[in-house]
C-alpha cells in the first residue's frame, strides 16, 4: 500500500484538537485511558496529562518571530499527529502544536490514536519502537510527505538518553526530570525544531524546481 493511501485512511479516522481532548475526557469519566491496554498506571498518567494540557492550553505562547514564520507557509498542510492520552510527551507537545496550527488557516491539525493506526505508526518508528507523539507534515492536496517531528525535542531526548546511560533505566525520577525540562522550555524547542524541519524541506524542494 502506498504511503499516501495509509495517510488518507488515517486522516479519515482523525480528530480535531478539541475532539481529541473531549474524547480523552469522556474516557476518563468512565475510568479509562485511551489505547488498547488498560491499567491503573495508564489511567493515572492520563489524568495527570489532562490537567497538564488544561494548563498548557492557557499558558503556551508563540513568539512573534515564530508566528511570522508560520504565517509565511504558502501551501495548505495537514499536520497529522500520532498520540495517546497516557503519553506524557504528547501532553507536553500537543498543546504547543495546536497553538502553532492556530496561527495559519492553511494548517489543518488532525490527531489519531496510535493503537488504532498501526499501519501509520509502522512508517514512523523510532529506533524500531512505536514512540509517540509523532507529527507528520503533509501537503494537503497531494498527501505528499514533507517532514516529521518527534517523539521529543532534542534537549528532552538528550536528558533521557543521559539518564538511561547513568542509571540503566527510565524510572519515575527520570520522568519527573523530563516534565521539569518541558516546564522550563515553555514549548520553544518544539516550535523551533518543527519550523526548522519544515523550512529546510521546503527550501530543498524549491532548489530542485
Amino acid at each position: 500500500m502506498k504511503n499516501q493511501e495509509i495517510f488518507r485512511k488515517s486522516i479519515e479516522k482523525s480528530h480535531s484538537y478539541i475532539e481529541y481532548r473531549t474524547l480523552l475526557k469522556s474516557l476518563l469519566s468512565q475510568g479509562k485511558s485511551s489505547g488498547s491496554e488498560q491499567s491503573e498506571a495508564l489511567l493515572h498518567y492520563s489524568e495527570l496529562n489532562d490537567t497538564r494540557m488544561n494548563r498548557l492550553d492557557k499558558t503556551i505562547s508563540i513568539p512573534t518571530e515564530n508566528v511570522e514564520k508560520l504565517k509565511q507557509l504558502e501551501n495548505e498542510q495537514i499536520w497529522l499527529v500520532i498520540s495517546e492520552g497516557w503519553c506524557g510527551d504528547a501532553a507536553q507537545i500537543l498543546p504547543v502544536i495546536n497553538k502553532m496550527a492556530e496561527q495559519n488557516t492553511k494548517i489543518n491539525l488532525r490527531i489519531v490514536f496510535r493503537d488504532e493506526n498501526d499501519e501509520l505508526m509502522q512508517l514512523f518508528l523510532t529506533n524500531g519502537t512505536r514512540s509517540i507523539p509523532k507529527l507528520i507534515v503533509l501537503d494537503k492536496d497531494t498527501l505528499e510527505f514533507i517532514t516529521d517531528f518527534g517523539p521529543r525535542p532534542n534537549g528532552a531526548k538528550k536528558l533521557i538518553l543521559d539518564y538511561k546511560a547513568q542509571h540503566g533505566i527510565v524510572d519515575e525520577t527520570a520522568k519527573t526530570e523530563l516534565q521539569l525540562w518541558y516546564l522550563h522550555d515553555k514549548g520553544l524547542s518544539t516550535q523551533n525544531e518543527i519550523l526548522e524541519a519544515i523550512e529546510t524541506k521546503l527550501l530543498s524542494q524549491k532548489s530542485l524546481e
